[in-house]
């Protein structure tokens, strides 16, 4: 289903993505979201649908990358269950609310979104900006309400939520090192909310390219999640030869990059 010329993109995307997903842990639909919106675009996908289409997908692929994470983290102990618990339950419901509300937002409104967002995670690299650690966690009501934040806004961006939970977890005394492996737990809740919720918003939608599920798109998904599987360990043995604040950076800029030219692709003539 997807021309031959499109698919050496396609697997170039899941490389980025898995290799910036191995370097830096973050999730990758800052690379694969942008991406897709160019490739899709030139595919001819519906002008009104190529986001969405996007988006869906790319959450759908955090669905398998969430679990290889997860599992790598907690073999070290990283993952602070009862924390993960007591998000989980907002995570799901901002999640799912947040991909059932991309489906009735315009194109243009949801990309400045998305790019929005995409200049707060490049700023935030770019600086190395770190709150600071200033008070304690709160009870399981405090966490549910913060997970229902985190879930909506990673649920309607397509990523993993790492922005927003490893920032949000430093500033509540968490180590970093458990900020980091209990947010990578985090992005599979995520992940399987934000993926039914697409699914279901694009259900029947008309004009969806074949082998669309939703508004997820099969036949690059599978092609991207065999790129980004066999490139993020290259990018994990690589982040300890390289300092971190200058990958973070390279990785910023981009981020910046992709933003320009993934809105030159919807709106530029």
């Amino acid at each position: 289903m997807i021309p031959f010329e499109i698919i050496p993109a396609y697997l170039l995307t899941g490389a980025v993505a898995g290799f910036f997903a191995g370097l830096l842990g973050v999730g990758g639909g800052v690379v694969v979201v942008p991406l897709l919106t160019i490739l899709f675009a030139r595919q001819g996908f519906p002008a009104n649908e190529v986001l969405h289409l996007a988006l869906g997908t790319s959450i759908a692929t955090i669905l398998f990358t969430a679990l290889s994470s997860l599992r790598a983290h907690h073999a070290h102990r990283a993952v602070l269950w009862p924390v993960m618990r007591d998000l989980t339950p907002g995570i799901l419901i901002g999640a799912l609310f947040g991909a059932m509300l991309a489906a009735h937002i315009s194109s243009r409104a949801l990309s400045i979104f998305f790019v929005g967002f995409m200049l707060f995670v490049a700023v935030q690299m770019i600086a190395n900006l770190r709150p600071k650690p200033s008070r304690n966690l709160p009870g399981r009501l405090g966490l549910g309400i913060a997970g229902t934040v985190i879930g909506g806004v990673a649920s309607l961006a397509a990523m993993g939520g790492g922005a927003l939970t490893v920032p949000y977890l430093v500033w509540c005394n968490v180590r970093p090192h458990q900020a980091i492996g209990t947010s990578a737990a985090v992005g599979l809740p995520i992940a399987i909310a934000g993926t039914l919720g697409y699914i279901w918003s694009g259900w029947g939608h008309p004009g969806l390219p074949a082998g669309s599920l939703g508004f997820v798109y099969l036949p690059a998904l599978g092609v991207i999640l065999l790129a980004s599987v066999l490139a993020a360990p290259l990018g994990a043995r690589l982040a300890h030869r390289l300092p971190v604040v200058v990958l973070k950076r390279i990785f910023a800029g981009l981020l910046l990059v992709l933003s320009t030219k993934m809105l030159w692709s919807l709106y530029g003539s």
